[in-house]
């Protein structure tokens, strides 16, 4: 089968063997969505060997359970060993011995086919197209905001950041009825928040409305990020870090004692559960076709990648 994979530190199509389901479900892929993670993967970020990819929707081929066979899914990225608290409390995401879906031990979704087990898979409800079910990954890590941040209306939220998870978070946390400011630098993305009826603000404008919120979301994808979105922050706020990139960040000016005489909150966001956003798709409550750039063959897999990483281009779909 055809898999696009980093292998010697280089990027390319390559044809590998199909894998065997062994105890876990084997999916063939129908479409794939290209994230920044895949792009800082390429770059040498997590140190990853194999096939990339997470953001998927496919066909279960293969599974233990039959019921399952020939049902449309969407799956949790990371894959716990199923023995510790972590993962008998339902719950893999951190477990010290997990595989990550394209990004640690596990080949990705880049592919024709993938095996993830069958805890990990979520059935796709019928009227969610594939194009907006390719979405349920990074919806879920925006929607994992909520369970680490109580965001009540009351709140002021910052979102930095208008690539396609900065504008996934200022949705997803619009519809808590807080208001919501997206930070950005491209007219055109923060015209997709805008029509949902989210307030915009360049990155010059935005930097000047210092310690007016409770709730600042680092999404830019920046390594200068961090020390831009604590300004924003009021005493005793929270500040969200979604950002994941290669090398370290650039912390400015940064003074620490500013953490501790406002008594900040630094928390990292990083992946969310897949019933909300499922929920959320079903219901048409996200502008999904807004974050849609372009789609190529997999076989295209280099160029398409190479296409992601441009200014001003959103989700990049391939298709095996």
């Amino acid at each position: 089968m055809k898999a696009l994979r980093i292998e010697k530190r280089k990027l390319a199509v390559r044809e590998i063997e199909k894998p065997e389901r062994g105890e876990e479900a084997l999916v063939r892929v129908l479409l794939s969505g290209i994230c920044n993670t895949d792009l800082e993967i390429a770059r040498g970020y997590a140190g990853f060997k194999g096939t990339i990819g997470h953001e998927f929707v496919g066909v279960v081929e293969e599974a233990p359970e039959a019921a399952l066979v020939g049902q449309r899914v969407v799956g949790e990225i990371n894959a716990g060993c199923g023995k510790c608290d972590l993962c008998r409390a339902g719950d893999p995401r951190h477990c010290p011995d997990r595989t990550v879906l394209g990004i640690v031990g596990r080949d990705g979704a880049h592919a024709e086919f993938l095996r993830l087990p069958l805890t990990n898979l979520h059935v796709v409800p019928d009227k969610v197209v594939d194009e907006h079910a390719v979405f349920a990954e990074p919806l879920a890590a925006a929607c994992g905001i909520m369970e680490g941040v109580a965001v009540r209306k009351s709140d002021r939220v910052a979102v930095i950041g208008d690539g396609k998870l900065g504008l996934l978070c200022a949705q997803a946390i619009a519809l808590t009825g807080a208001p919501v400011l997206l930070i950005g630098k491209h007219a055109e993305k923060l015209r997709i928040a805008e029509r949902r009826g989210i307030e915009t603000a360049t990155a010059k404008t935005g930097a000047q409305r210092k310690r007016e919120f409770d709730v600042v979301v680092e999404a830019s994808g920046s390594p200068s990020g961090f020390a831009g979105a604590l300004e924003l922050l009021r005493p005793r706020g929270v500040l969200v870090l979604k950002s994941t990139f290669q090398g370290p960040p650039d912390m400015g000016e940064f003074d620490p004692a500013r953490l501790v005489v406002d008594e900040i909150t630094i928390m990292g966001s990083r992946c969310g559960r897949f019933q909300p956003a499922l929920d959320l798709l079903k219901k048409g409550a996200i502008d999904i076709d807004s974050l849609i750039s372009e789609e190529y063959p997999l076989a295209r897999g280099v160029h398409a990648m190479e296409r992601a990483g441009k200014q001003g281009v959103l989700k990049v779909f391939l298709r095996p």
